[in-house]
């Protein structure tokens, strides 16, 4: 498993030390799904002003929003490695939102990258049936790995 980190924007800080566990949280959710572990990922931190941008752009959804997935279209088990697209968290948003529902940034950004996980392997949450189920694939995950609600130092 190859997953890039890019951390592009320079609002919030963001302590490298999370990104062993957003790979964590990214296998977990490969294993969920009973996927092999031979994909790459990206994963992106921009600032609010990117993610609206991009939100407009491939969405035409003229604001900002918490977190984009961008999956592949083709999987080529025939590369060692196929991609299985892009994850793009605004850690504004993040930082926000986290604030607001009484929780670290680490646990926002964590759960973010589990919900654009399940995106990328083909989850939506728009009918009511189909979010109840992506739902629960990423508190499965967050309880696996013991990342709650409750506060937890950055």
């Amino acid at each position: 498993m190859e997953i890039y980190i890019d951390n592009r924007q320079d609002k919030v800080e963001i302590d490298e030390s999370i990104y062993e566990v957003l790979e964590e949280v990214i296998k977990q959710c490969l294993i969920l799904e009973g996927k092999p572990l031979n994909y790459e990922i990206s994963l992106s931190f921009v600032d609010n002003e990117e993610i609206r941008i991009l939100n407009r752009e491939y969405r035409s959804v003229d604001r900002e929003t918490d977190v984009l997935s961008f999956p592949m279209e083709e999987e080529d088990f025939l590369v060692p490695m196929p991609l299985l697209g892009d994850i793009i968290i605004s850690a504004e948003k993040a930082l926000e939102q986290s604030k607001e529902y009484g929780h670290s940034l680490f646990r926002e950004i964590s759960y973010l990258t589990a919900h654009s996980m399940f995106h990328l392997l083909g989850y939506d949450h728009m009918e009511e049936d189909e979010k109840k189920i992506m739902r629960n694939k990423e508190k499965e995950v967050m309880k696996k790995l013991k990342i709650f609600k409750e506060r937890r130092g950055d």
